[in-house]
């Protein structure tokens, strides 16, 4: 027997734990900005010292509540805490189904937490051949705001109409950042309001940062079937995934209630996909669509990425959703195609 089909022997749960990874803080740096920082640094405020990670340092893996702040490992002036120097990989403790319960229905939904910069291939192989998903012939990646907002009834209507229309029509997969606000929300509003939930299955895939996951010791377990509770705290900076999207990648880097890494591994992703043939005599890949609604400046700099990339990847923008929407629209319109 070769190490190929020894591999395709293995459970999904034993293949999953030696492929996929978790990260946590494995070196304490105490924030400087911290606003709780104790000048004389006593014991007494020890629970209130944040790490750069974004955990206080009580509550770091294997760190008890009385471990002294001054035996913080040394930092040089130049160093800075960082994902790569500062982080230890583990095999990942939690993957399996979500059951969201949402009045009279139950969503059911696939989920693993992983590394941001987890193998592609790898990945690929969990949702097409693990998790049966049918690989794409378009992929839709949505763009916004993370915090709520309105959008005007008209534009919703086409929005939500629009998205859902091009999603069952082409067989896409919908990925945006999975939690219960913002944009993502207002993509989870469109799938739950589909004429015929009996038509062609839709694929919505959110990457959220693991981080920062509202209710995260649901999810803790080993190919399991959980219950995951979709109120908050309304008091905490953290977010609930939203129970409209049928499979969640959530991204760890290491830190708490911080973005940024989590795009690393959608646009990869994306990337990675977009390589995939469709048609293997024509050689033809998956396209990629950016649609961006609402968002703030980080959603510019993805737009900026997505044009320059090679190929390019074109985005539709919903002018008059606000913000960095209406700022790239009124960009576009007033410079062309010389701009």
């Amino acid at each position: 027997m070769d190490k190929q089909d020894s591999a395709d022997l293995k459970s999904p749960k034993s293949w999953i734990e030696e492929v996929f990874s978790k990260r946590e803080c494995a070196q304490i740096v105490p924030s400087s900005k911290d606003p709780h920082r104790c000048p004389a640094e006593c014991q007494v405020c020890q629970n209130l010292i944040r790490c750069c990670c974004g955990r206080l340092i009580g509550d770091h893996p294997g760190v008890d509540g009385n471990w002294p702040v001054y035996q913080a490992a040394p930092q040089r002036d130049d160093e800075e805490w960082s994902v790569q120097n500062h982080t230890k990989m583990s095999p990942t403790d939690a993957f399996g189904t979500i059951n969201f319960q949402d009045g009279d229905h139950t969503y059911h939904a696939k989920y693993i937490r992983l590394s941001y910069d987890s193998n592609l291939e790898q990945l690929m192989h969990l949702m097409v051949k693990e998790w049966q998903m049918e690989l794409p012939k378009l992929v839709i990646s949505v763009h916004g705001g993370i915090q709520n907002f309105k959008l005007p009834s008209k534009i919703k209507q086409v929005f939500c109409k629009g998205l859902v229309k091009a999603a069952e029509t082409t067989g896409a997969w919908i990925i945006t950042e999975g939690i219960n606000s913002g944009v993502s929300k207002h993509v989870g509003d469109a799938l739950k309001g589909r004429a015929s939930p009996h038509l062609r299955k839709i694929f919505a895939v959110g990457i959220p940062p693991w981080g920062i996951i509202e209710n995260q010791s649901d999810l803790i377990g080993k190919d399991v079937v959980c219950l995951y509770q979709t109120l908050g705290n309304p008091l905490s900076k953290l977010s609930t995934l939203n129970s409209m999207h049928s499979h969640f990648l959530m991204a760890d880097d290491g830190t708490v209630g911080k973005y940024g890494n989590e795009m690393m591994l959608r646009r990869n992703l994306e990337k990675y996909i977009s390589h995939q043939k469709i048609h293997t005599r024509m050689g033809q890949g998956v396209p990629v669509v950016g649609l961006v609604v609402e968002g703030g400046p980080s959603v510019i700099l993805m737009v900026w990425e997505y044009v320059r990339a090679s190929p390019t990847v074109p985005v539709v923008v919903y002018e008059g959703t606000g913000r960095a929407a209406d700022i790239l629209a009124f960009t576009h319109k007033y410079t062309g195609d010389t701009g």
